[in-house]
């Protein structure tokens, strides 16, 4: 993938005139300042919104998993064909890149996800989730309804783009590994940058966040079996307990965090998987015990990992007890932690600072968090998503423009 294709990771609350940009003419500083603002307004236009509020309520209403985004994926390959933009299926399954440019480098690429979750929606309004068990929890269809808002704004201004800009629409965020699927099959091939935007119902609206550096944690799945001797609740000197076992594993775990990782180094284990036995007087053969682990950094996870496993086995040795433990599996992939290039990052702060400001740190006191059944956005935030995507992508290739053009010899020493 190489170093330049980072991550970049933005926040956006969801509670939540356009002028043509002439990229053959330096621009001053005053008019790449006012693209971001003008990009905002023309997604706040009546029209415009109510397009992305249509599409994103019609994409909660049809809520599909990971690698199952069929629907999801033909709306928004019909939405690209309205606006006459070229793209390429599948990817992944269900994945779409398009492409609004001049499909030359340089090439940089704006993100969103596509898959729901595996939640009954306990919201009651007009467009509630119609799939029994599928909800639209963490903002994916928001997600959508913003980067097709900012092909929208990109293709008002396809003839001035020198460089071409890739619309990743991802399949199976939730823990399906989509993205990996979508860059082996060679979604971010010659591209140099990737931004993205994800809901955040901490913030208020048409506020943004985020940070250089590690931004999100890496993950792991963990699973062991440990095994002893069933037998009679009444008799249990006759049997070896694997869920007594099993307790002592899950606390002893606890303690890797709490006692051997550095508090300055964010680290969490939890076991929230626990199956074993199914009746009152019989002690089972064998208990499932299941959980994640992450860090902010991959040495940490490696460190996490081999500990897990060290002391699940020991402490079930201590019982009389075997264990097993697995880690990585085709349904269960291990994920790198999201570290934010420190030159994009402060891009993003240039062009969200000229469209929203700089400063602010009000948070909300009672936010409903992401992976709820009560999950909401405020649509409001739309428009402020869909203008920073395109704002963030058209500055870059402008200053890519430039610094080429600079780079050649088309410059003059002041006299």
């Amino acid at each position: 993938m190489g170093y330049s294709k980072v991550l970049f990771l933005i926040f956006i609350q969801f509670l939540f005139l356009y002028n043509p940009i002439f990229s053959d003419l330096l621009l001053t500083s005053k008019e790449l300042s006012e693209i971001p603002i003008n990009f905002l307004n023309f997604a706040k236009k009546a029209e415009v919104f109510d397009w992305m509020v249509g599409i994103r309520r019609k994409i909660h209403e049809n809520p599909e998993l990971g690698y199952e985004e069929f629907e999801t994926s033909k709306l928004i390959r019909d939405e690209l064909d309205k606006m006459g933009v070229s793209y390429k299926y599948p990817f992944a399954v269900t994945g779409v890149l398009g492409f609004i440019g001049s499909g030359k480098p340089p090439f940089v690429a704006i993100r969103a996800d596509m898959d729901a979750l595996p939640l009954q929606e306990m919201v009651e309004w007009d467009h509630k989730s119609k799939n029994p068990g599928k909800m639209h929890a963490c903002g994916h269809d928001a997600h959508v309804a913003m980067l097709l808002g900012a092909a929208k704004i990109l293709q008002e201004h396809r003839d001035f783009l020198k460089g071409t800009v890739v619309l990743v629409f991802q399949p199976a965020e939730e823990g399906g590994g989509g993205a990996k699927k979508m860059i082996e099959a060679g979604a971010l091939e010659n591209v140099e940058a990737i931004f993205g935007i994800h809901a955040n119902t901490l913030l208020p609206l048409g506020e943004v966040a985020s940070r250089s550096g590690p931004i999100l944690a890496g993950s792991g799945f963990f699973e062991a079996v440990i095994s002893g001797k069933g037998g009679h609740a009444a008799i249990p000197q006759h049997s070896i307990d694997p869920i007594l076992a099993a307790s002592n594993v899950i606390v002893s775990l606890q303690h890797l965090v709490s006692r051997e990782a550095d508090p300055l180094d964010s680290q969490v284990v939890t076991v929230a998987k626990f199956q074993g036995g199914g009746a009152f007087n019989v002690i089972p053969d064998s208990v499932t015990i299941g959980g994640t682990f992450r860090a902010f950094s991959s040495e940490s996870l490696q460190q996490l990992k081999q500990r897990i496993e060290e002391v699940i086995i020991g402490q079930a040795a201590v019982q009389r007890c075997n264990a097993t433990v697995t880690f990585e599996s085709k349904d269960r992939l291990f994920f790198p932690p999201t570290v934010n290039d420190f030159e994009l990052h402060k891009h993003f702060q240039r062009v969200a600072g000229d469209m929203l400001g700089i400063g602010g740190d009000e948070t909300l006191e009672h936010p409903v968090m992401p992976h709820s059944p009560y999950f909401r956005i405020d649509e409001g935030g739309l428009p402020f998503g869909a203008a920073l995507h395109a704002s963030l992508v058209v500055r870059y290739l402008y200053d890519s423009q430039t610094e080429n053009s600079m780079d050649n010899g088309y410059h003059h020493d002041e006299l």
